[in-house]
């Protein structure tokens, strides 16, 4: 019957880029994926408008103000104007990790540690999202539920074709023994949907989330750790989703690190 049916929703964004590190780029590219039931929607989403009141009564961020990883660390966009001291920027990044569980979402990530692999721009980013496929569609296939998938608009075509891709053909290794087989995530819901960051709460959650599991993998500096500590992932608690990495461990329950 249409009331038993669940949906997953994921949210998804990601930090750092893809360039190479020789050439100034990042050291790691992350996924960050915040996982909603849809007959959980329109409370969380309440939840998430009544959270965002309180972070603006003590603090002053407006409402529509978009709040990322890059604005807290270095006190820039949306909130540069009101000049919220490290320690308070923290203290909004944490209070975003720890409502999620109470939004009953899920929450974990991909990293591509460019380190290690020597991929090109375009390959690092198909790394990234095949193995996040990889993992929604073994998400669904345990919630036995369809997926719908939103993600920060920027590189949609892309995004889509990838997603096709991995609806007819994806691979996955074997969870016994070696090899790989083929798994196709046919569970998944029409075409990705790109949505402005600065639209979607949900979003902006995801990129706290990569930017956290960024943390957890390669140790901030002092003056980042001000406001995103290493153990800033953590603060997740009951929203980490720990299969995600169950049998491949990782930093941290949730993280999924990609070396090759």
């Amino acid at each position: 019957m249409l009331h038993d049916v669940v949906v997953l929703m994921a949210y998804i964004d990601e930090s750092g880029n893809t360039g190479a590190v020789e050439q100034g780029g990042t050291l790691t590219y992350t996924l960050g994926c915040v996982l909603i039931e849809d007959h959980n929607w329109a409370t969380s989403f309440d939840e998430a408008v009544a959270f965002r009141r309180r972070i603006r009564d003590k603090f002053g961020v407006l409402m529509r103000s978009e709040l990322k990883a890059n604005f807290l660390l270095r006190n820039s966009g949306s909130i540069r104007q009101l000049g919220i001291a490290p320690r308070g920027r923290q203290v909004i990044y944490r209070a975003h990790m720890r409502v999620l569980a109470d939004l009953k979402a899920k929450a974990f990530a991909i990293i591509i540690d460019k380190r290690a692999v020597g991929l090109s721009d375009g390959a690092c980013f198909e790394l990234a999202w095949t193995t996040l496929m990889q993992r929604l569609e073994r998400a669904s296939h345990a919630a036995k539920a369809p997926i719908m998938i939103f993600h920060d608009e920027g590189e949609d075509d892309h995004v889509r074709r990838l997603v096709r891709k991995s609806r007819r053909h994806m691979t996955a290794g074997s969870a016994y023994g070696t090899g790989s087989i083929n798994v196709p995530a046919r569970m998944l819901l029409d075409d990705p949907v790109p949505r402005r960051s600065d639209h979607s709460y949900f979003i902006q959650f995801a990129d706290l989330v990569a930017y956290a599991a960024f943390r957890a993998y390669v140790p901030p500096s002092l003056s980042v750790s001000a406001v995103c500590p290493a153990d800033m992932w953590l603060e997740l608690g009951d929203a980490m989703r720990r299969e995600t990495n169950r049998m491949s461990g990782g930093p941290a329950p949730g993280i999924v690190v990609r070396k090759s």
